[in-house]
């Protein structure tokens, strides 16, 4: 068993996670209310602009020193494209065709791919019994949710739904590929601003190309409201706090944030949004629960090889 399995998360990486379950839970009510005056390119740059130059001014203020070597600044440019750019991208796009809870509940299949990934990426975070069967449940879960009749009319629902998935892979890559940080002595607040930096630099000649901002009218106030609500809550803090989580838990211990990430998601989307969920999305929410339980080594704790 190595050494991420072993760890057991104390008080404060406890509060860690919670915190960033909550503010990302927050995420997908925001872009749905986003989306109701902007395009998702659009929204996508402003999330990650307005973070970074909130982000650039707290590290000024923290005074914390960013690296120079070109090894880690390539870095901050994968993980910006992995963990920013790409998934929020896919997210906002799938938000178009599907519901802010049923995207956040897609979403908790991000430790599924992270284990996977691990596996074939590392050298201390092999497949075990317990990961093998968390996995399982996880696409039985991905199954149920999508129905048995989901390929039989490729729609833009499911369509939507691929594309959640799809954002949770990238997460898993980021997930896997950031652990190198803590060895670099990298900081979480240098690696939550040069990666947010990096995507807003990536995601700024597709919004000129695709979406023409300036062509675009002027959003409404409760627009503005969950665009900084996004940028410098769900995303600027949250970052933050999720490599501060990164670097004492590890990878594995920091995906399961998404397993609690639904639950206010769906709250909010329910309560506020006037949203529905079929029994089905509450059934595979529930078996990816028990797989996400399975992978963390709490659902067969003697099976833990």
């Amino acid at each position: 068993m190595n050494s991420i399995m072993k760890h057991q998360m104390n008080t404060k990486e406890w509060s860690l996670l919670l915190a960033c379950s909550f503010l990302w839970g927050g995420s997908f009510f925001f872009i749905e209310v986003a989306l109701r005056g902007l395009p998702p390119f659009t929204l996508v740059f402003l999330r990650v602009g307005l973070a970074a130059i909130a982000l650039v001014m707290a590290a000024r203020i923290l005074k914390i020193q960013f690296p120079k070597s070109k090894t880690i600044i390539l870095a901050f440019i994968f993980v910006g494209l992995t963990n920013n750019a790409v998934p929020f991208t896919l997210i906002t796009l799938g938000q178009t065709q599907i519901s802010s809870g049923l995207a956040s509940i897609f979403n908790a299949t991000m430790p599924i791919w992270t284990v996977i990934i691990a596996h074939l990426w590392t050298s201390d975070e092999k497949l075990t019994l317990n990961r093998g069967i968390g996995v399982a449940l996880g696409f039985i879960g991905v199954g149920v949710m999508m129905g048995l009749d989901a390929f039989e009319d490729f729609n833009g629902t499911l369509t939507g739904q691929f594309a959640i998935l799809g954002a949770t892979f990238s997460y898993g890559i980021a997930a896997v590929f950031s652990r190198r940080f803590k060895a670099w002595g990298v900081p979480p607040m240098a690696i939550a601003t040069g990666q947010l930096c990096s995507a807003s630099i990536i995601m700024l000649p597709l919004v000129m190309i695709i979406d023409q901002p300036w062509t675009l009218p002027m959003p409404g106030p409760d627009v503005w409201a969950a665009i900084f609500g996004i940028a410098l809550l769900s995303t600027a803090l949250t970052y933050y706090l999720y490599f501060k989580f990164l670097e004492s838990a590890g990878a594995t211990n920091v995906s399961l944030v998404t397993l609690l990430v639904p639950v206010n998601a769906i709250l909010l989307g329910v309560f506020i949004l006037n949203e529905s969920l079929e029994l089905k999305h509450l059934l595979g929410m529930t078996i990816i629960a028990l797989g996400l339980l399975a992978i963390d080594g709490r659902l067969f704790p003697k099976n833990r090889l």
